[in-house]
């Protein structure tokens, strides 16, 4: 067997600046297309940071689950509107490593976990271990825990956190052990309970909060967690008291910021927002802002970059022409529509959650026929996302989208919300829209990805943006309200000033100002690079949190 697979093992002699043997955990990382183990914005983030953490050659291993099902595939209804499609996968560039550990879980103390490698030469990243419980030797309902990400079976996402936490950091200890643990979200918290009882210190244990929203803040009946497994060993109950907050709770997030010597937020207005939303707790770790990214080499268009750098317009225009007909092909193939390269062209693209609001467009809808009837200024939109295949209420949107688009010539709701459809709208579009309500959306990294390849911002004053805007000269920015203003103001406030900046300035640059537009489009980039890429971003976790 190769030392590779059962050692601490990399490819190169990792920079003395980041030594540091590392393990990061997180439920999913979007990596390449042809591994789509991912559901959105956190496993894009997580991929992209493994990548520059191969390019910076850190001592860093990532540490994953293996989904027999992926997350799962958009398909169509006979109308166009979204199906959910659940299709086995298989990867043949995994290799098993021959690493086997056991948890248990619920009445059964003998589930076996299965480790695979990803190799560093395959897609350019650390290695990377990749769980499963589909392992000759387990009974039909173990075997099924590592088939769905996000499963909707609650009893079944408990034994995910589970496997993830205490089989990963069983993993890592086969492979010699690590010096820093680290949690990108909390659905490993098993990991920092095992860990902490094995003298791992607080000083060894950090994490990553990604959102504040209550959804993403797992909360569960604690008694009914000793039960499974959670703690790694059956807890008494004054441990179990000690753990517990909200009366008689386990709040992933809250326990894992207690565990932890420091965490971090996803962006500096995140920082405050989380350090705000936990601190009537006792023992909470400082959380410090580091702001997600992007890795540039994975996502820069090559040409588009080389004309940045010598700012040479034309060669920029003829490119993202091509660009633009790249992405009209998919448009044709999936709905028979043929866009125009040379029209103004907006893409929303993004996971669909309530809070992102993918139809703000239409809450005037007089105001929309107006906009997408307009001769003299033509406009493009298309729309792209996933929701979670359960979420009826996000499906109800992404079909409201549907219909309102389906016999309109100018507008397209595309399915196949994955990297590489993501490339294609963040290169052949013109504008990057992005609507979160304000403290809701704790980073959002499409819009730096989409600005290197020249499609212009028009966003809420939320997330990273606040950090990356100059209003008219890199992005254009919806002036920012009262976030604890009722969500129905909010919504119709919202509404018209992005119809004022879309009728009064975006459009009217375009179509007017031409050399303005592209002076906007090179300073994005300028202001995007080198300050929201991950060798940025990866280098801050290793200098600030690890």
């Amino acid at each position: 067997m190769n030392k590779e697979y059962t050692t601490w093992y990399h490819p190169y002699e990792p920079n003395p600046e980041y030594s540091k043997k590392v393990a990061y955990f997180s439920m999913e990382f979007g990596i390449h297309q042809s591994f789509n183990i991912y559901s959105g914005g956190l496993g894009f983030l997580a991929g992209s940071h493994m990548r520059s953490g191969y390019e910076l050659k850190q001592n860093m291993i990532g540490v994953g689950m293996l989904w027999k099902y992926g997350y799962y595939d958009q398909a169509r209804n006979e109308d166009q509107t979204l199906r959910t499609e659940f299709n086995e996968k298989h990867f043949d560039f995994l290799e098993d490593t021959g690493i086997e550990v056991e948890v248990k879980l619920h009445d059964n103390p003998y589930v076996k976990v299965r480790a695979y490698i990803l190799k560093p030469e395959i897609f350019g990243t650390v290695p990377m271990y990749f769980l499963s419980t589909d392992v000759d030797g387990n009974d039909h309902l173990s075997r099924t825990i590592t088939n769905h990400l996000y499963d909707r079976n609650p009893v079944t996402r408990v034994s995910q956190s589970i496997v993830l936490g205490i089989g990963g950091a069983k993993v890592v200890e086969a492979l010699g052990g690590a010096d820093t643990y680290h949690l990108n979200e909390g659905h490993a918290l098993p990991a920092f309970y095992y860990l902490r009882d094995r003298g791992i210190t607080k000083d060894q244990m950090v994490f990553t909060t990604h959102t504040p929203e209550k959804a993403g803040n797992e909360e569960r009946e604690a008694r009914h967690l000793n039960r499974c497994g959670f703690f790694g060993r059956t807890l008494s109950d004054d441990e179990l008291q000690r753990e517990m907050v909200n009366g008689g709770m386990i709040n992933y997030t809250i326990s894992a910021l207690r565990m932890s010597r420091k965490a971090n937020g996803v962006s500096k207005l995140h920082a405050k927002v989380a350090n705000d939303m936990w601190k009537d707790y006792d023992g909470i770790c400082d959380i410090i802002p580091i702001t997600n990214a992007q890795n540039q080499k994975f996502w820069h268009d090559d040409k588009i970059k080389e004309a940045w750098i010598n700012k040479d317009s034309n060669s920029y225009k003829a490119r993202k022409l091509e660009l633009k007909q790249e992405l009209f092909l998919e448009v044709k193939k999936q709905t028979g529509k043929d866009f125009n390269p040379n029209v103004l062209t907006v893409v929303w693209a993004r996971r669909f959650a309530a809070y992102k609001r993918a139809d703000l467009l239409l809450h005037d809808f007089d105001r929309f026929k107006r906009l997408i009837h307009n001769q003299d200024r033509p406009i493009q939109i298309i729309w792209a996302g996933k929701p979670y295949p359960f979420d009826f209420d996000a499906i109800n949107t992404f079909n409201h989208l549907v219909h309102n688009s389906k016999y309109e010539p100018n507008l397209a709701v595309l399915i196949g919300y994955e990297i590489d459809l993501s490339r294609k709208l963040k290169c052949g579009s013109d504008v990057w829209l992005n609507t979160p309500r304000i403290t809701r959306e704790a980073s959002g990294t499409s819009g730096m990805t989409a600005a290197m390849n020249g499609s212009v911002n028009v966003s809420t004053n939320d997330g990273w943006i606040p950090e990356f805007e100059k209003d008219g000269e890199n992005c254009f920015v919806l002036p920012a309200l009262d976030y604890k203003m009722p969500i129905w103001d909010q919504d119709k406030l919202d509404t018209e000033n992005l119809y004022k900046i879309l009728e009064d300035r975006v459009i009217p640059t375009y179509y007017n100002q031409p050399d303005k537009w592209q002076d906007i489009v090179f300073t994005a980039m300028n202001d995007v690079i080198p300050e929201f890429t991950t060798y940025r971003m990866a280098d801050d976790y290793y200098k600030k949190l690890f």
